[in-house]
């Protein structure tokens, strides 16, 4: 079995989850056949940046993405974007594909989407690992901000 800071991390929250090792995919279209999921169960997790060194993790449903008005009205910020891969990775420890917040290096804050219940697969840290978790356990041992900030693909 693989050996992550973020499988590390879940087993000592003492949530309810299953690692899902899958191999490597393209594509969350890809994740989710490999996990044996709905596309819409495959949590992304992207780091976006509201300002110089202001850092936080959205929590996007596969089959979403990221609504950039919805999101700058609940930050209450005029412009955002995504962080670079360089910044995201000094400021999580993984690499974009594998960003996770599960043992991130630093605890940016969460805002996960609205459209988030049920089985919530979300990476594990590593390529081809997933943690299988329920979406309201994983949204209360982040302590994330629940808010609608997505629109369907």
């Amino acid at each position: 079995m693989v050996d992550t800071p973020a499988l590390r991390a879940v087993k000592e929250s003492g949530l309810n989850h299953e690692v899902v090792e899958y191999g490597q995919v393209g594509s969350v279209e890809e994740a989710a056949v490999a996990r044996g999921i709905a596309v819409n169960r495959v949590i992304k997790t992207i780091v976006v940046r509201r300002g110089e060194g202001d850092l936080l993790m959205v929590l996007v449903p596969g089959d979403r993405v990221i609504d950039w008005a919805k999101l700058r009205q609940v930050c209450g910020v005029s412009r955002m974007s995504l962080a670079s891969a360089e910044e995201a990775l000094v400021a999580t420890g993984y690499e974009p594909g594998t960003i996770t917040p599960f043992g991130s290096i630093t605890a940016l804050p969460v805002i996960a989407d609205a459209s988030m219940n049920g089985l919530a697969s979300i990476g594990g840290g590593a390529h081809g690992v997933a943690i299988n978790v329920d979406a309201e356990e994983l949204i209360g041992f982040l302590g994330a901000r629940v808010e609608d900030v997505t629109r369907v693909i």
